[in-house]
Order: structure tokens, then C-alpha cells, then sequence
């Protein structure tokens, strides 16, 4: 399954060339990008390594699969990639257990996107069993479908995801905006052919062809996002 929201009874952007409407999770919805990393560094400290601060950049935005590989490599760490994966995940629900706080102008936007019946995805590289502890706080019911990184055969950077979210919502992937918050998230959505508005969390993201870079989800509203669709590409 890649949904815990049924696609069927998909709703309609009527008025617009906007079809769907697909967002990130972590740095995007809900200011977790930092959780990722403390729980990174607690871990390896247990293992007995200290993580370099310049590697937090490489693992951000990432399939957890890659993070946890790259920091396997990276400090010799005698530990295997699955018995990671399961402390990286324990360490990270563990915070957002006693705080998740979501990102300005999240809680808005998405408000907006469900009273106007806007067909919208939870796209995420993270396992499912994040994106469903995560969804009691951002609303199950503002996503027609959810795409978690552990349920398909390549996650971002690859646009596997995206293209994923697309079909279930029975949407062309051209008239479909992404936002993200990373490279990697990026690199993904334009990789699938989608609009993409980046709204960075911890590197920098230059503007491009098709790419919308704002500073802040308080800049996004459904106006926005449909005259995203009058840009040339």
C-alpha cells in the first residue's frame, strides 16, 4: 500500500489548470530536519564516533538507505545497515513523540488546499512508520495519498515518488506543483516533470527553469500555486 488515505473520490481543482498539489514532509511540513540529524549523532555516539557537521548537508533530504550508508562509511561504525536503520527511526520517533513542530504557514496552506478540494499527496522519504506518527499532527485528512520512502523500489532522489503520487491522483505530473525543501526533493520532483517550489531548510537552493524558490510556506497560498501553472516552463 502506499496510501493511508483511500485515492478513491479524488477531489477536483475546479477553475484551474492545477491538477494536484504534492508536498514533502520533513524540513517542508514539519521542522524535523535537525530531529534527523540529533538522532544521527546519538546514535553514533553510542557507537562510539562523533559526526563531522559538515556531513549533515549530505544526509539531509535523503532516502534513509543513503544517510545511513554514507555515515556507515564515513566513521567505520561496525554496525549493519538494517540494525541502523531501526535505531535512526527509534531515536527519531522518540523526539517527535515529545514535540513535533510544524513549519509557518503549514497548517494554512493545507487548511486551504482541503477547502478547496485541491487533490493533494504526502510524498516522503521516510519509512511509513514516521509518516503515520507524523499524520496525527499534520491531519490524515488533508491528503488524498501518502507515499512513504520504504514503499517504493527508489525513493528521491529518483522521481519514482512523485510520479507515484501523480498517478493516484490521477494527475498529469505537468500540472502538478511539488514543494520541497531540499536538493535531493528537488531534484526528484523535476526529474518527474513537475513544478517545483522550493522553500529551503538547511542548504540553499538556487532558482531555475520550473523552480519557485520562497523563503517561507507563509509565501504559498492556492493563488500562488495556480500561477505557477501560466509560467513557461
Amino acid at each position: 500500500m502506499t496510501s493511508t488515505v483511500p485515492a478513491s473520490g479524488i477531489r477536483t481543482a475546479e477553475g484551474s489548470a492545477l491538477q494536484a498539489v504534492l508536498l514533502d514532509m520533513d524540513g517542508t511540513l514539519v521542522d524535523t530536519e535537525g530531529f534527523w540529524w540529533d538522532a544521527e549523532v546519538e546514535v553514533f555516539a553510542k557507537l562510539g564516533h562523533e559526526l563531522d557537521e559538515s556531513w549533515r548537508h549530505v544526509v539531509v533530504g535523503g532516502p534513509m538507505t543513503r544517510s545511513a550508508g554514507f555515515l556507515i562509511e564515513a566513521t567505520g561504525a561496525k554496525i549493519t545497515l538494517p540494525e541502523l536503520t531501526v535505531l535512526l527511526n527509534d531515536g527519531f520517533e522518540d523526539r517527535i513523540a515529545r514535540t513535533l513542530p510544524l513549519m509557518p504557514g503549514a497548517a494554512r496552506l493545507l487548511a486551504e488546499l482541503a477547502a478547496h478540494r485541491v487533490p493533494t499527496a504526502l510524498v516522503s522519504a521516510s519509512h511509513r512508520r514516521i509518516i503515520d506518527r507524523v499524520l496525527v499532527s499534520l491531519g490524515a485528512q488533508n491528503f488524498d495519498l501518502t507515499v512513504a520512502g520504504d514503499e517504493v523500489e527508489r525513493t528521491k532522489p529518483f522521481p519514482d515518488p512523485y510520479l507515484l503520487a501523480a498517478a493516484g491522483l490521477g494527475a498529469d505530473p505537468a500540472r502538478c506543483v511539488v514543494v520541497e525543501d531540499t536538493a535531493t526533493g528537488v531534484a526528484a520532483a523535476e526529474a518527474a516533470g513537475c513544478h517545483v517550489v522550493a522553500v529551503p531548510s538547511v542548504a540553499p537552493i538556487a532558482p531555475a527553469t520550473g523552480r519557485t524558490v520562497v523563503p517561507s510556506l507563509e509565501q504559498v497560498d492556492l493563488p500562488f500555486l495556480r500561477g505557477l501553472m501560466t509560467l513557461k516552463r
